[in-house]
């Protein structure tokens, strides 16, 4: 009853590249395939569009020609995705107007943010007062403009 184990199974020597050579060869191959069809393609959907241009060139110099309105193009650059992002309008909501005296009421407290600014140059003082100004202008104003 002398048994011996079994041997360990030996683990792969080598690198993985040599293994599975085939698979690399596999996927270098189909991709050089899949290039070789785009850049055909391309070139053939190229040759296509100059062929449709000389026809239509040709068409027009003869006396005899027949006005063909030029085919829409398939391809994604000349597509304009404007036209689909176009908002849809909405009517305008018209709103009651607003009293003087809660104009007034706003324009006073503009007034009072804009003395509470801290100005970090002499370009924004310029505009923070010209805006105080204006303000001060509604405010002795007897009415209102209406905008």
């Amino acid at each position: 009853m002398n048994e011996t184990p079994p041997p360990q199974p030996v683990p792969p020597t080598g690198l993985p590249m040599k293994r599975f050579k085939f698979v690399w060869r596999f996927l270098l191959l189909s991709n050089l395939a899949l290039g070789a069809f785009l850049f055909a393609s391309a070139k053939r959907r190229d040759s296509m569009e100059i062929q449709k241009k000389r026809t239509a060139h040709r068409l027009h110099k003869s006396k005899a020609a027949v006005e063909v309105p030029p085919e829409p193009s398939t391809s994604s650059v000349d597509l304009n995705y404007e036209d689909f992002l176009v908002p849809a309008t909405m009517p305008m909501e018209v709103r009651a107007p607003i009293p003087d005296e809660q104009q007034r009421e706003v324009f006073k407290w503009i007034l009072e943010e804009k003395r509470k600014v801290k100005p970090k140059d002499a370009m924004e003082k310029k505009q923070i007062d010209e805006d105080k100004d204006i303000l001060k202008q509604f405010l002795r104003a007897n009415s209102i403009p209406k905008f």
